[in-house]
């Protein structure tokens, strides 16, 4: 029989002692991270938006913001950091110390397209930030100058393959929702329009407007130009009809086989926030998401209010990624 005495014993009650000393240590890390966390939060929330104002994400961020400002009982103010298609505002946000305080809101395009279409990302979507919550799934809508001579779908589809090159549409810039539809619509009716990109949805539609473009796929920002007669709405780049305007075919039914441009817009914060800040805001934000005058205003903007918890924002973005992946590397693209 070995003695307590002997080395290997020895070495035993050695280990022992280390792992008792650890689980102790990480028992008061996480009592004082959860005293940290319950505390959370004792002033002001930034939420950094990657595109400029005007645009979906810029106003889906403000109908959730004053709700959740009430909600946390401080401050939540929304700051804008456009360029690089959310490049900037993701890696600012991804450099922000991970304490709850800084959040960002983008278009999934971020940690779904940017690692795409970027040979070298300023931070990795997949390591240096974490889904908070979902806000809102993005439709987009085909709309086009009224002067644009034709009137539906199958009309522009035909046109576009009978004029190429003499067409021009815009998007919030390269690698966007927009941009992504338009060459999906591209590639699939084999047709071939001039792409000019934009720093943002507003400055695009803008052009639209002023006849400068021909068309535009429009992430809900331009809807009321549409019912105001300004615009032509053509059909929606989604699997289903929107709700707002029920008559308007989807691509799929002018024959555009499986087409979806869907994008799903949302908050995340820096790695290493406390789960409890996480989930409390998750919390937060899918109760706001439930109420109706918020899902009437995500409605209103051409969205769908969509409450999700964090692991299935995170499982929908890496559906995205394969989605939106496979027609970047076919039409070999690349961001500004």
């Amino acid at each position: 029989m070995t003695s307590p005495s002997t080395p290997s014993r020895r070495k035993a009650f050695t280990a022992l002692a280390a792992l008792a000393t650890l689980a102790a240590a990480s028992a008061v890390h996480t009592s004082a991270s959860a005293q940290a966390a319950a505390a959370w939060p004792t002033k002001p929330v930034r939420v950094i938006v990657s595109f400029p104002p005007g645009g979906a994400a810029d106003q889906i961020a403000r109908v959730v913001a004053q709700p959740l400002q009430e909600a946390l009982g401080q401050p939540v103010v929304v700051e804008n950091r456009a360029g690089a298609n959310g490049n900037i505002a993701g890696e600012f946000v991804a450099r922000s110390p991970a304490d709850g305080y800084t959040l960002l809101m983008s278009s999934g395009g971020t940690v779904s397209v940017n690692p795409h279409i970027y040979p070298r990302m300023p931070f990795d979507p997949a390591k240096d930030i974490v889904p908070v919550a979902s806000a809102a799934r993005v439709l987009v809508y085909l709309v086009a100058k009224p002067s644009l001579p034709p009137n539906n779908i199958r009309e522009f589809l035909a046109y576009l393959k009978a004029n190429p090159g003499k067409t021009s549409f815009g998007s919030p810039g390269n690698g966007s929702s927009p941009h992504l539809a338009a060459e999906m619509m591209k590639s699939q009716a084999g047709v071939f329009s001039v792409h000019v990109p934009y720093r943002g949805a507003a400055p695009a539609l803008q052009d639209l407007l002023a006849g400068q473009l021909d068309f535009y796929f429009d992430p809900g920002i331009g809807l009321q130009q549409v019912r105001a007669g300004r615009l032509k709405l053509l059909a929606v780049g989604s699997p289903k009809r929107s709700s707002l305007f029920p008559d308007v075919p989807t691509m799929d039914e002018a024959g555009l086989k499986g087409f979806d441009a869907d994008t799903v817009f949302g908050f995340y914060a820096p790695a290493g926030t406390p789960a409890d800040v996480v989930a409390r805001l998750n919390r937060e934000i899918n109760r706001i998401l439930g109420t109706q005058p918020v899902k009437d205003r995500i409605t209103a903007l051409g969205g769908e209010a969509l409450p999700l918890t964090p692991a299935e924002f995170a499982a929908k973005a890496t559906e995205d990624s394969k989605r939106f992946g496979a027609i970047i590397r076919e039409r070999k693209i690349s961001g500004d």
